[in-house]
């Protein structure tokens, strides 16, 4: 009897370890399975271009290059430059001579010209008085016919606009240029100044400096190579602006919101682990979305693009590093 109670208690006990097993196992098997979505590191980039087009002529940096604010990056050589300064300073030499003119007035020699026919005209205008005045009496008197005076009083009208029209040569060769074409001439001045100005503002193109601190990543053309105007030069990255980039199904989004913070594993970096924060979430367009296969119980799901800043510097973090994120299906 005791053997046979012993013997049952023996097999309750296993009996209750074969369950205990079993829903462990049962767990282990239901248990959701995190999913691991992958990211990558990328960082600001600007791409270093010119003004105006001209032959490398030197670069003082290459790929890999660390660049701080202000550092010259290449020369950039333009003979074409060169000539169009020249021929703004001539159009600016020109216009300075005008202006001059305009203001000066006319020569010594021709204001005094002017003002000999002046005089001129005045004694004629004299002589033409007095004889209108000699043929009026005569005509009071009956002695000469009305023709006579009408002569004689033309001639004295002719002779006094006459006058008037040389001392208006004689005014205005001493009083120089209207001022209107002092004002053209000045404008044509400043026209002239701007366009040297202009020139001289794209010699500043010729040497490329660097806008930020960064790193060197690129260099398209060869030194001697022509590059247009516009067309980059080298690409400079700000590895103190970086971020990760996930693309992520919204169904697996989960707690990725705006703001909210969780930990990633940079494998290039021996697994270690970096806090993030969310900064930016974007749906991407229509081809990335995933198509649902079957008409009940799927529907088609948006791919998101979600971006997370480290929250404290990580060293050695580069662009392009990969980034896994475990997100679990719940």
């Amino acid at each position: 009897m005791k053997k046979k109670n012993k013997d049952l208690r023996t097999g309750l006990i296993a009996l209750i370890i074969v369950v205990i097993l079993i829903f462990i196992v049962g767990l282990i098997i239901n248990r959701p399975e995190p999913i691991i979505i992958q990211g990558e590191a990328d960082a600001s980039e600007i791409r270093i271009a010119g003004k105006i087009t001209g032959r490398i002529n030197q670069f003082n940096v290459e790929e890999g290059s660390q660049v701080q604010l202000g550092d010259t990056l290449v020369i950039i050589d333009s003979p074409e430059l060169s000539a169009k300064l020249e021929q703004a300073n001539a159009a600016e030499n020109a216009a300075q001579a005008q202006n001059k003119k305009a203001i000066k007035g006319a020569r010594k020699e021709q204001i005094m010209g002017a003002f000999e026919m002046w005089q001129k005209a005045q004694v004629g205008v004299d002589i033409s008085k007095k004889s209108y005045d000699r043929v009026q009496r005569l005509f009071d008197k009956g002695v000469v016919t009305a023709q006579k005076r009408d002569e004689a009083e033309a001639q004295y009208k002719a002779a006094v606009a006459t006058a008037n029209a040389a001392k208006s040569q004689y005014d205005m060769a001493k009083n120089g240029a209207e001022s209107e074409d002092k004002e053209a001439a000045l404008a044509l001045v400043d026209r002239a100044k701007g366009a040297v100005n202009e020139v001289k503002s794209y010699f500043k193109e010729i040497t490329l400096t660097s806008p930020i601190n960064g790193e060197v990543t690129d260099v398209y053309p060869k030194r001697g190579e022509l590059v247009g105007a516009g067309a980059p030069i080298m690409s400079i990255v700000d590895l103190n602006d970086i971020w990760f980039t996930f693309n992520v199904r919204e169904d697996l989004l989960g707690e990725l919101k705006m703001g909210k913070t969780f930990k990633i594993k940079v494998p290039a970096l021996e697994n270690q682990i970096v806090e993030v924060k969310v900064t930016y979430i974007k749906a991407l367009a229509s081809y990335a979305t995933w198509k649902a296969t079957k008409t009940t119980g799927q529907f088609d799901v948006k791919t998101f693009e979600v971006r997370a800043r480290p929250t404290a510097k990580v060293a050695n973090l580069r662009p392009g590093m990969t980034a896994l994120f475990e997100e679990t299906v719940k």
